[in-house]
């Protein structure tokens, strides 16, 4: 499953990585005005052992948790493998995900990757495992299900113990860290949206110290020094994104 908005730039790479391996394309198009929808219809074309059938709903934006949720309930075969837009498989996970649709895996983890500039990013933010593979029975009877405010994730009952799935889930996020900056000003204004609503209040401490310590905990403690110039980009990203976030929720707070 798919859920996607003008993503030309991405969503071909990843419908070309599930070739073979999905049988089932679910995608959920939240008004693309660019050639997405081009994309995703020339999967019907797919023949042999390629052959996929293609499930397309066209619908607005529901926010993040009811979007998926509505390509989750559109799912139908077996197993179902949520997948951003901009999150091609490796090969190495492909096979990672048919050896556990053939061991009967109820839910499976995988560990997502950034790439910049066609490069693997080892250290930053990393490890990044997420649920992302679950039986749609579970699914169908409420025991996996979409939830969160401020980043959504894919959860299952407590019963269901989520094995690691291997190989890499790649993350196609941005191009430049500029754009990246952008990404994180948007979440940061989401996150400290979310931690007002919960009561929460910002700090001038918080403004001081958070940005280091994001900044440390990436490159320091994650190694991101080791991904190159990359990693202290990634590192000072963090960075800002942890300020913008407190400068933020400081903000809501003194508005009262």
């Amino acid at each position: 499953m798919i859920p996607c908005r003008n993503n030309t730039r991405t969503i071909g790479r990843v419908l070309d990585s599930v070739k073979g391996l999905a049988t089932q394309l679910v995608v959920v198009d939240s008004g693309s005005t660019d050639d997405t929808m081009d994309l995703v219809l020339a999967c019907k074309t797919w023949s042999g052992k390629d052959r996929c059938e293609v499930v397309l709903i066209e619908t607005h934006w529901r926010g993040y948790v009811r979007t998926k949720q509505l390509a989750l309930d559109a799912c139908t075969h077996e197993f179902v493998l949520w997948i951003d837009s901009d999150e091609p498989v490796t090969p190495e996970l492909a096979e990672g995900i048919r050896s556990a649709m053939n061991r009967g895996v109820d839910a499976g983890e995988v560990n997502r990757k950034v790439e910049y500039q066609g490069r693997i990013l080892e250290h930053c933010w990393q490890p990044e495992h997420r649920l992302r593979f679950v039986r749609t029975a579970l699914a169908k009877s409420d025991k996996a299900r979409f939830a969160g405010k401020t980043h959504d994730y894919l959860e299952v009952d407590p019963f269901v113990k989520p094995e690691r799935i291997s190989g890499t889930l790649i993350h196609d996020s941005f191009e430049t860290f500029a754009e990246h900056l952008e990404n994180q000003r948007h979440y940061s204004y989401i996150f400290a949206k979310a931690l007002h609503e919960q009561g929460k209040r910002g700090s001038a401490w918080k403004i001081l110290t958070s940005p280091p310590g994001a900044f440390l905990k990436q490159l320091i403690l994650k190694g991101a020094w080791r991904d190159g110039y990359a990693g202290w980009l990634c590192a000072g990203t963090s960075a800002a994104g942890a300020l913008m976030k407190h400068m933020m929720l400081y903000e809501m707070g003194k508005g009262e």
